[in-house]
C-alpha cells in the first residue's frame, strides 16, 4: 500500500496594483506658499516699472530707446533664458538654484533701484537673468512635492493664479511707493521676499535632481538668446530712431543666428528646444495664441498706465488702483474657463476668449482725454 501523494496545489497569481501617489501634507503645503513667492515677484517685476516711467523720464532723463529698454530689457531676458534655466536646475539641483537666484534678484534689485539710465539697463537685465531661474524651479518642484494628481492639479492652479495675479497686483504696492518715495523703491519690493524665500526655502522645499538630464548645450542658449536680443533691438531702434542701416544690421544678423540655432536643434541629440513638437498643431497652435496674447497684454497695460497718469493726470496709487478691475475680470474669467471648460471646445473656448480681449482693444482705442470709453 503505497502512501497517496498530496495532489499539488496551483500557486494563485498574485496581482500587484501599482502604489498610490503619497499625499502631500502640511510641509509640501507650506512649501507651495513659499513657491509663490518668487513666482509673485517675476511676474511683477514685468509690470512694476509701467507707473515709475514718468518719475524715472523726469529723473533720469533717458532717450526713448533707453527708456523702452529698461521697461522691457528684463521680460526679454526671462523668456530668452527660461527653457536654459530650466536645463541647468535639472543638472544641479532644482532648489540650489531657485536660492542662487533667489540672492541675484534681491542683489539686482537694489543695484538697479541705485543705477543711472544705461547702468539701470544693465541691472535690469541682470534682474532678467534671475527671473529666469525662479520660474521654471518652482513649477518643477511643484511636480516633485505633489506626487497625487489632484493634489498637484490645485498646486498647479494656485502658481498659474500667483502668476497672473502679481502682475496686475503689483502696480498697486508700486503706486504707493511713488507716492510716498522714490522710483526706485519699487524695485526694492523683490528684496524682503527673497530674502524670506532664502531663509525658509532649505527647510521647507526638498531637492531633486534629474537623473537622466542631458547636456547642457550652452552654444544653442547663446545663439537664442542672441537672436531674439538682435530682432528686439531692431524694433526698437527703428520705433524710437527710425530706420537706419546699424539697426538693420543687428536685426538681420539676429535673424541669422536663429536660423543657425534652428538648424543645429535639428542636428542634436539633446536639443535645448524639440522643434518636433512644432509639427503638432495643438501645440504650434496654443503657443502661437500664448505668444500674441502675452505681446498685446503687455503693450496694452504699458500704454494704460501712461495714458491714466500722463493723459487724466491721476497719481501713481490712483493708477495702481485702475488695475483692480482688470484684475478681478481675470479672476472670473478663470473661474468660468474651469466650468465651462466641460461644455466647450477648447478651440471654441480659445476663440470666445480672443474675441472678448479684441472688444476691449477696441474700447481702448476710442477713450479721449476726459476718460469716456465711448465718446
Amino acid at each position: 500500500m503505497t502512501a497517496q501523494q498530496p495532489q499539488a496545489s496551483a500557486s494563485p497569481t498574485l496581482t500587484t496594483s501599482p502604489p498610490e501617489p503619497a499625499v502631500a501634507g502640511t510641509r509640501e503645503w507650506l512649501g507651495l506658499a513659499v513657491l509663490t513667492l518668487p513666482v509673485l515677484l517675476v511676474s511683477m517685476d514685468m509690470t512694476v516699472l509701467h507707473l515709475a516711467v514718468p518719475a524715472i523720464t523726469t529723473d533720469l532723463q533717458p532717450t526713448s530707446t533707453e527708456l523702452l529698454w529698461i521697461v522691457d530689457v528684463y521680460a526679454f531676458m526671462v523668456a530668452g533664458l527660461l527653457i536654459t534655466m530650466g536645463a541647468v536646475g535639472d543638472r544641479i539641483g532644482r532648489r540650489r538654484l531657485l536660492l542662487i537666484g533667489a540672492a541675484a534678484f534681491a542683489a539686482a534689485s537694489v543695484a538697479a533701484a541705485l543705477a543711472h539710465r544705461d547702468r539701470l539697463i544693465t541691472a535690469r537685465a541682470a534682474l532678467g537673468i534671475a527671473g529666469a531661474t525662479l520660474a521654471p524651479s518652482t513649477l518643477a518642484l511643484i511636480r516633485t512635492m505633489f506626487s497625487d494628481p489632484r493634489q498637484r492639479s490645485v498646486a498647479t492652479s494656485v502658481w498659474v493664479l500667483s502668476f497672473l495675479a502679481s502682475g496686475a497686483v503689483g502696480p498697486i504696492p508700486g503706486g504707493v511707493f511713488l507716492q510716498t518715495w522714490w522710483w526706485g523703491g519699487v524695485l526694492l519690493l523683490g528684496v524682503p521676499v527673497m530674502l524670506v524665500l532664502l531663509a525658509v526655502g532649505p527647510v521647507l522645499l526638498p531637492e531633486y535632481r534629474n537623473p537622466a538630464a542631458g547636456r547642457i548645450d550652452l552654444i544653442s542658449a547663446g545663439l537664442s538668446l542672441a537672436s531674439v536680443l538682435g530682432v528686439v533691438y531692431l524694433l526698437k531702434e527703428v520705433a524710437g530712431q527710425g530706420l537706419s542701416l546699424s539697426p538693420v544690421a543687428v536685426g538681420g544678423a539676429g535673424v541669422l543666428l536663429g536660423v543657425v540655432f534652428v538648424r543645429r536643434q535639428r542636428r542634436l541629440t539633446d536639443p535645448l528646444v524639440d522643434l518636433r513638437l512644432l509639427r503638432e498643431p495643438g501645440f504650434a497652435g496654443a503657443l502661437t495664441v500664448l505668444t500674441i496674447g502675452s505681446v498685446v497684454l503687455a503693450g496694452s497695460g504699458f500704454l494704460t498706465a501712461q495714458y491714466l497718469q500722463l493723459v487724466l493726470g491721476l497719481s501713481p496709487l490712483a493708477a495702481g488702483l485702475w488695475t483692480l478691475p482688470p484684475l478681478a475680470a481675470g479672476v472670473a474669467a478663470i473661474a468660468a474657463s474651469q466650468s465651462i471648460g466641460r461644455q466647450l471646445a477648447p478651440r471654441l473656448r480659445t476663440g470666445l476668449g480672443l474675441a472678448v480681449a479684441a472688444a476691449g482693444l477696441l474700447m481702448l482705442t476710442r477713450t479721449s482725454t476726459s476718460g469716456v470709453a465711448w465718446p
